[in-house]
């Protein structure tokens, strides 16, 4: 596991005044994505990362003027059984115009990486001296004061919030139904296991909500416990 790590986090001591060139910035905060490929998809969840970077104040079509530099390359699911799972990643980040080997300046986003069952930290290549911003983010490969951690979110995640005025009142502390609600895969094995298979423990069915499934992977069955058919159930209901 070690070796892995490693391969993947090659510049592992990075800070901001280590590994950013701050002479990129001279000319102000400005954000450029590379041209997308015709031949490679980019998922829902990406393509929506993207469209909030064109629309901002901050984005240009200037390579010569930015500060940031975001690939077109998808790698926001790097799970190999996925459909959305992008082939030759490596040859395509290092082919990159403005990558230079290390990949300085660069934002490399990830929600997804590894395969089931152990979810090791499988990228695909290595992000050198990129900022990685990705979601379960383990503490030991976190980049303090470099790297950016980046909450889990779906491919059904609207783009933009509600029209401006949906805010009725400004309220403190906010009176909601639920104080707390999760619906997810529980891991049977493997990373992430033994928190998702403590969730029952806080679920109240009031206004704490958290369900999970046993159904992930194509040998979830084998690795099924006492709780699974009842945890099902409620997640399907």
């Amino acid at each position: 596991m070690k070796s892995e790590r490693d391969s993947i986090y090659n510049n592992r001591k990075c800070r901001m005044e280590t590994c950013f060139d701050f002479n990129r910035c001279r000319k102000g905060f400005k954000v450029y994505i590379y041209p997308s490929s015709q031949t490679d998809p980019i998922s829902a969840s990406y393509s929506k990362i993207l469209t909030s970077i064109r629309e901002s104040k901050y984005y240009t079509t200037d390579p010569d003027e930015a500060c940031l530099f975001v690939p077109s390359v998808d790698t926001i699911d790097r799970d190999k059984l996925s459909t959305k799972y992008v082939h030759n990643v490596k040859e395509k980040i290092e082919s990159l115009p403005y990558w230079n080997i290390h990949g300085r300046n660069h934002l490399i986003f990830n929600l997804y990486s590894g395969s089931w069952p152990d979810y090791s930290e499988e990228l695909g290549f290595n992000v050198n001296q990129a900022i990685l911003i990705k979601a379960s983010f383990p503490v030991e490969n976190f980049r303090k004061d470099f790297d950016i951690s980046l909450p889990l979110f779906g491919k059904t995640h609207p783009q933009k919030g509600g029209s401006k005025g949906d805010l009725q009142a400004n309220n403190f502390p906010v009176q909601r139904k639920y104080l707390l609600a999760f619906k997810g895969k529980r891991y049977l094995s493997g990373i992430g296991s033994d928190s998702r298979n403590a969730l029952y423990h806080i679920h109240n069915g009031n206004d704490i909500i958290l369900l999970t499934t046993c159904k992930h992977g194509k040998d979830w069955q084998k690795h099924k416990d006492s709780r699974c058919d009842k945890d099902n159930a409620e997640y399907d209901r």
